[in-house]
């Protein structure tokens, strides 16, 4: 790979620049994540505010859309804009992308349109949210680690990291505080922090990064969109039912997105192989702790991706309604039962990379992903109605394992890039872990209902027989495609005031009616079904967690790449050494180091 560097140029930034650079890049990296994760709360009042259902067959796309296509987005275009940062400057890039994200922030909030128009809206404002966040994760990283010398670079990504996650559990506080007021203010929230942050980058973020002139690789971006569109689509729609079974898996729309989009993905690598100046080097996977680095991020976002779900799920369709707390009120006390997972990743997040500075990566981010997969086991331990001080300390105990992942992986990755490639290695880093957790979602909630497919409908049957309602009735509800419960659970209404009919409810004796509709019929009817989707799940997460765990050891020790270093001197970091003992690890920068 050949390039013709432009000089980085001079630095005039000052000795504190580097707390300015972290500043603004972990306010807009927050901003983000807090966006993220505040409509997993506000869907319902979101819903309701214009006036749409999104439990009806015809609305699913709709709701899955509005749910996923940030995400999608995000994952889609990172690499892109982490290539292009390091063509036209990555301050540039990030600058644009927290203009972008605010902009769309604030036509959020003024959706003009009710019913479908103002879903499609809704869906098209996100879409172009998710531009503005691609944006900034793809050069936050690269503009980190040309502010911070290498032995701080783990600190300085640990503290960034803490926003990112710490901010998704603060979006499902605020979502549930701000969205029954008015829906609006969950978009409106991130206007005066972007507004701000816009300004602020624009005023004191300096571009020294090393640029790398080229043309835009068209070929390349043209086919990567497409092909990995092409696959996070599929596997959207699969959540949708179809032909009379529970899931999509079988639709040829869904068969044909997957396919097609693994087809041209194909086709992407070997344009990647052909072209001057490809957006996606693949040569940098012939350095080992990249390649490890993030084939460890990849299968850990796979774990842990659908797992946030899954909690959800438990908490608002089974723990919460038997602890008194109405449905409606579930979303906001699902946040607050999470808090531990935020705290264990503030505590850990920068400690962790803070001694990867000085230790290397290795032994932190491989023990957090054992203690990963340690939590997904114990939690299957817990009954469905659990005491909560247990329930506390396993998601106390994940939040400290992925905290010790996080920061150093990040950072040893982003330590291995030489500077030209920074902005491209870390859209990669994004890409994998963005993509792996859309894929991860689908998995969870694939393997959750065939888990609970066998059983759910027989519980139901007999609890509404056994309460009055009719046995041709009662067959027909039970049949009904379980990832409607799932959902009806996750957006905080009863499933079961969902599943019957308003004139079949009425038809009932009150006391049948008071025990149907009650908090504690369907949590009932749904536990032991559920708990056997759970364990698929979190067997599938403890393998996944485990096998990254694996990938995570085989980066090697501490390495820092240096400026006098080429991809062609690296070849010994390479996927072809990743089972070579860590001793024989070649190649120029600092020395091996076996902690």
């Amino acid at each position: 790979m050949t390039s013709t560097l432009a000089p980085p140029p001079v630095d005039d930034r000052g000795p504190n620049y580097k707390w300015v650079a972290l500043s603004n890049t972990t306010l807009g990296i927050l901003m983000v994540a807090i966006n993220q994760s505040i409509l997993l709360i506000s869907l319902p009042d979101l819903f309701r505010g214009i006036k749409l259902n999104p439990l009806a067959p015809s609305n699913s796309s709709y709701f899955l859309w509005i749910l996923m296509g940030f995400l999608l987005v995000t994952a889609v275009l990172v690499v892109s804009f982490g290539r292009v940062g390091d063509m036209y400057g990555r301050v540039r890039m990030y600058n644009l992308g927290f203009a972008v994200f605010t902009f769309f922030s604030l036509a959020l909030f003024l959706t003009p349109m009710n019913g479908a128009g103002g879903a499609l809206w809704i869906i098209f404002g996100r879409v172009f949210q998710g531009v503005g966040g691609a944006f900034l994760f793809a050069n936050s990283s690269a503009i980190l680690t040309d502010a911070f010398p290498p032995d701080e670079r783990g600190k300085a990504l640990g503290i960034n990291g803490v926003a990112a996650v710490g901010g998704s559990f603060l979006g499902l506080i605020l979502g549930g505080l701000l969205a029954p007021t008015n829906w609006r203010l969950v978009f409106l929230v991130s206007v005066p922090i972007g507004l701000f942050g816009t300004v602020w980058a624009y005023l004191k973020l300096r571009d020294n990064g090393v640029r790398t002139p080229a043309r835009i690789d068209w070929a390349g971006n043209a086919t990567f969109a497409i092909g990995l569109i092409g696959v996070l689509t599929g596997i959207v729609y699969a959540l949708n039912p179809y032909g009379g079974h529970t899931m999509g898996w079988t639709s040829p729309f869904v068969l044909t997105c997957i396919f097609a989009g693994l087809a041209v993905l194909v086709l992407f690598v070997w344009v990647e192989t052909r072209v001057a100046a490809p957006m996606f080097h693949l040569d940098l996977f012939r350095i080992r702790a990249f390649a490890a680095g993030n084939a460890a991020a990849l299968l850990g976002a796979m774990g842990r991706g659908g797992l946030q779900f899954m909690l959800i799920i438990w908490l608002q369709g089974i723990w919460l309604p038997q602890h008194g707390y109405d449905f409606s009120r579930t979303p906001l006390w699902a946040g607050i039962a999470m808090i531990p997972l935020t705290v264990g990743f503030l505590v850990t997040g920068p400690i962790s990379g803070f001694l990867s500075d000085r230790f290397g990566a290795r032994p932190f981010a491989t023990g957090g992903l054992l203690i990963a997969t340690a939590s997904f086991l114990l939690l299957e331990l817990l009954p469905m109605n659990f005491s909560y001080p247990w329930f506390a300390l396993l998601i106390l105990v994940f939040a400290i394992g992925t905290g010790m992942f996080f920061a150093p992986n990040q950072a040893g990755v982003m330590n291995s890039l030489p500077p030209d490639q920074r902005g491209a290695g870390a859209g990669m880093l994004n890409t994998f872990q963005n993509s792996a957790s859309v894929l991860s979602i689908g998995v969870f909630f694939t393997v959750l209902v065939l888990g609970i497919a066998s059983s759910l409908p027989a519980h139901i049957y007999s609890g509404l027989v056994a309460n009055g309602l009719s046995p041709a009735t009662a067959r027909q509800v039970s049949h009904l495609p379980p990832i409607g419960s799932l959902f009806a659970a996750f957006l905080g209404f009863n499933p079961i005031q969902q599943l019957v009919s308003p004139a079949a409810i009425h038809a009932l004796s009150a006391h049948h009616q008071a025990v149907v509709t009650g908090r504690s019929f369907f949590p009932r009817l749904f536990s032991t079904p559920f708990r056997n989707g759970l364990h698929l799940a979190l067997d599938f997460a403890a393998v996944m967690s485990l096998i990254a765990a694996a990938a995570s050891w085989f980066r090697g020790g501490k390495y820092h790449h240096t400026e006098e270093e080429s991809l062609g001197e690296e070849v010994g970091f390479g996927l072809a050494g990743v089972g070579a003992a860590a001793s024989e690890e070649v190649g120029a920068g600092i020395p091996f180091d076996e902690s």
